[in-house]
């Protein structure tokens, strides 16, 4: 249970004002479908996180517990200093559907969007700490919809109201204690 809760809190987080979010508020204000656009992050939400999963799962039968404790730490760690750079939407990320649909299109855009991700990385690290894939999956998909999901149905309401710069800093104390708990606490 605290993988999928410390899971969901640290990808929701992180996904403040990232560039996947950034997208969902895009591919809204574009096609003004809630629906299919909710429905493919969610899709490639999944298949993203679950491949990062299986990675960070896999990262664990690679490395003994001493060299993974200090690889999380110091990557967690690295985390915290990356959630204070704020993401910026390059222009083609949302370019016109074609055949695809407005799912389609955000589908391959979301997938493709969070390759080399923050929240990708902050999955492969939660699922080498944790060492159970299906709870950080789930715990970071459910992330990933209860920061995008809201911006897609409510669109450029709440990026003005949040402060964005406040949320990155929560995020990135999170990250920085669970890397000095990874480093401090022997495997």
């Amino acid at each position: 249970m605290e993988a999928f809760l410390i899971s969901t809190s640290i990808v929701a987080l992180a996904e403040m004002g990232d560039k996947t979010q950034l997208l969902a508020l895009v591919l809204a204000a574009r096609f003004r479908k809630p629906w299919p656009i909710v429905g493919g992050i969610f899709v490639a939400t999944i298949f993203n996180h679950a491949l990062a999963g299986a990675t960070g799962a896999w990262v664990t039968t690679l490395l003994g517990p001493q060299v993974l404790r200090w690889v999380l730490g110091v990557s967690f760690i690295a985390m915290a200093a990356w959630m204070l750079i704020p993401d910026k939407l390059d222009e083609d990320d949302a370019n016109e559907t074609g055949r695809w649909g407005v799912f389609g299109t955000t589908v391959v855009a979301f997938f493709l969007a969070e390759m080399g991700d923050k929240t990708q990385i902050a999955t492969v690290m939660l699922a080498a700490q944790y060492q159970t894939w299906l709870w950080v999956v789930v715990g970071t998909t459910l992330g990933m919809m209860l920061a995008n999901a809201p911006v897609v149905w409510l669109g450029e309401r709440i990026t003005r109201r949040v402060p964005l710069r406040t949320v990155h800093g929560v995020s990135a104390a999170i990250f920085l204690v669970l890397g000095i708990l990874a480093l401090a606490v022997p495997a």
